[in-house]
């Protein structure tokens, strides 16, 4: 047991660099590591260690703050999921995730003939003990599920649940129409209400979601006028499981409300979004101070968050100017003997393959006038500069990183070539 031992201690502290900085490497020793370990280390209830595979959604953090991979949008059985609260936690650090949030339907819940409870706090409580010991954070949050106009609208950083269910007994608590027809009386607005004096900060869900926008298009109802006017909501789900919305992208950006990405998953999410097959689910970058809950929440109703959505990034210009530094990199640039073309190996330390056009002069040499850098990889390009100069400014668009709907995101590369 002492060997087992240390060799979990050692997993623990390299988990950390694993998630940040993934290597084929550091996948084959941390696979060795918990091959090795006893399942009798793994207390009862707990998650184990997530393995370091090639599914992690590996983004490297901003300069000076820390890019947390979050998902805030989930469920469990204890609503209209089908999957324990601890698999979420499972997933999540298989995923390498930062953080995640269980939304549980407070008023929606379907399963309660077979899962009573009358905790709406339940579901949280056993994701936190599970992943108890990991890096990851689970942050409690409800899903408040109402009809037209009110929607569906998510509220994160909460302290207790059950004051925003607003109802405290059933005629029959496990009838699941009589207890959503029942708790819906109670006013929305006063729902979000508590929630804001709980210091939550609220996001509507699904805005372009069918069933009750039958178009597809995202426009708010007065009820979210009112609630963004008062301060308590505060930001909108632009991507959700499959769907994306530019409607909710232009409503975010004229309204100075946080923009969200999330799976919103109720079934597996190797069924939903299949990483075996090199998928991803939908997630939130959050780019905040420090990876604590703390800065994460602050970072959060700044707006400071980009979407990572299959392989588009969506944010505020601000924010896409603070996480693409981090992501694309010239580590190499020279003129060869007697040719005026630039040699430049560009790196991608991100998990999305960046499209890359020119919106300069200039063009490359053994390219079209854009190229593809793949994830976690290094592309070489010729760059054709006219003659040979001390310093080249390069500017690029990315044509897969949006600042706002089909407005792709502008950058300048700055480099100093080296001569032979």
């Amino acid at each position: 047991m002492d060997s087992c031992s240390a060799l979990y201690r050692l997993t623990q502290a390299t988990s950390h660099s694993i998630h940040k900085a993934k290597s084929s490497q550091c996948a084959l020793f941390l696979a060795g590591c918990l091959a090795v370990v006893s399942s009798e280390v793994w207390a009862h209830g707990k998650a184990s260690t997530a393995e370091a595979s090639e599914r992690m959604i590996v983004f490297p953090d901003i300069e000076g703050g820390s890019t947390l991979v979050s998902d805030l949008h989930m469920h469990s059985v204890f609503s209209d999921g089908h999957v324990w609260p601890r698999t979420r936690v499972e997933e999540a650090l298989r995923d390498g995730l930062d953080a995640i949030a269980i939304t549980e339907h407070l008023e929606w819940q379907p399963h309660l003939a077979d899962i009573p409870h009358l905790d709406r706090n339940r579901a949280h409580a056993i994701a936190e003990a599970a992943a108890a010991g990991r890096d990851l954070m689970v942050i409690k949050g409800s899903e408040i599920t109402r009809d037209w106009p009110v929607g569906h609208i998510n509220a994160i950083f909460i302290t207790d649940a059950n004051p925003l269910l607003g109802v405290t007994s059933f005629a029959d608590p496990a009838d699941t129409r009589a207890v959503y027809e029942a708790a819906s009386q109670y006013p929305a607005a006063s729902v979000l209400e508590t929630a804001n004096d709980q210091g939550a900060f609220l996001f509507w869900n699904h805005p372009d979601w069918v069933s009750q926008r039958p178009n597809g298009v995202a426009v708010p109802s007065d009820f979210h006028i009112q609630m963004i006017d008062r301060g308590w909501l505060h930001g909108i789900e632009i991507a959700n499981g499959e769907g994306y919305s530019e409607e909710a992208f232009s409503f975010a950006l004229a309204n100075g409300l946080t923009i969200i990405g999330v799976s919103d998953v109720h079934d597996l999410i190797d069924w939903d979004y299949k990483p075996h097959l090199g998928g991803h689910r939908p997630v939130t970058l959050v780019l905040a101070e420090s990876e604590s809950p703390r800065a994460m929440r602050e970072a959060l109703f700044a707006g400071q968050t980009v979407v990572y959505y299959k392989d588009w990034l969506m944010g505020r210009k601000d924010q896409l100017e603070r996480l693409m530094p981090a992501l694309i990199e010239v580590i190499n640039a020279r003129y060869p003997k007697s040719v005026d073309v630039v040699q430049l190996t560009l790196a991608n330390h991100s998990d999305l393959p960046l499209t890359l056009e020119l919106a300069s002069d200039m063009s490359f040499l053994n390219a079209a006038d854009w190229i593809t850098v793949p994830a976690q990889s290094e592309t070489v390009v010729g760059l054709k500069t006219g003659k040979r100069k001390r310093r080249v400014d390069v500017d690029i668009r990315v044509k897969n990183a949006l600042i706002a709907p089909r407005t792709p995101f502008e950058m300048t590369l700055s480099i100093s070539p080296k001569r032979n």
